[in-house]
């Protein structure tokens, strides 16, 4: 059993053979999927497509990305779509100081909005983190949300402050590239706190490199994380499964 915590199923490279897809993630043992939205418009095709099928949940937030479009009429239709049973998490949001595609006040401002709401709501926050490391530390260690630290990449400080408030970590097919180099060795990451997923249709793992990813794919990942931890890849899928229902709710228990 997989779950794939973090997919973008909604997007519209999967528009052609999304059904196909998920039958090839059910072959590949994939469980469940956890549909991301990174606007309000992909939050609610999220929660359209988890609705109508089982094997899937959804999350609803603003990513960084978009973060300039934060307003008080967009966190109200969070809150509505974060009320919905199909919806597990909000996000993704967080910081994303690469690309800039917001000014670095309105993600912080957002993202932070964004972290009170999941705590108010009970429900765990899917957070971006990309080259904003000192923010992100920061911001992390004044939170009273349950975070998942999504594709995880960045740097000690952000390790140091998602292990002081019990982060979950997820890591994507990054970890099977020949650059990955992780901040501290895989194995040093509480196993109660691992998760695994795809990130699809980016990041394709080794050996799909250069592929459309896909929810199936989340086995290469499993793979790679056992291998860099020393244990059986039986012990990752159980693990990384057990801590997606801890952390998401029991839905995540339905299967495809």
């Amino acid at each position: 059993m997989l779950v794939d915590a973090h997919c973008h199923l909604g997007d519209g490279a999967f528009e052609p053979d999304r059904d196909a897809v998920l039958a090839r993630a059910s072959a590949a043992g994939v469980t469940h999927i956890v549909v991301i939205g990174g606007t309000l418009a992909e939050s609610e095709a999220a929660a359209t497509l988890a609705r109508g099928r089982a094997g899937l949940s959804a999350t609803a937030g603003v990513h960084p990305h978009d973060a300039r479009s934060w307003s008080s009429d967009v966190a109200a239709r969070l809150r509505d779509l974060l009320a919905l049973p199909e919806v597990v998490a909000l996000g993704e949001t967080g910081l994303d100081y690469h690309y800039d595609h917001s000014p670095r006040e309105a993600q912080r401002r957002a993202f932070e909005t964004q972290l009170a709401l999941g705590a108010a709501t009970g429900k765990p926050v899917v957070v971006h983190a990309r080259e904003a490391d000192d923010d992100m530390a920061a911001i992390l260690r004044s939170t009273g949300a349950t975070v998942v630290l999504h594709s995880f990449s960045s740097g000690p400080k952000v390790v140091e402050a998602g292990l002081a408030i019990d982060a979950y970590f997820s890591f994507s097919g990054m970890i099977t590239f020949k650059n990955w180099s992780p901040a501290i060795p895989l194995i040093a990451y509480p196993s109660n706190r691992l998760l695994v997923e795809t990130d699809a249709p980016y990041l394709a793992p080794v050996p799909h490199r250069g592929q459309r990813n896909e929810p199936a794919f989340v086995r290469a990942v499993s793979e790679g994380l056992a291998r860099a931890r020393g244990e059986a890849i039986e012990t990752i899928e159980r693990q990384t499964t057990d801590n997606a229902v801890r952390v998401f709710g029991t839905r995540i228990a339905t299967t495809l």
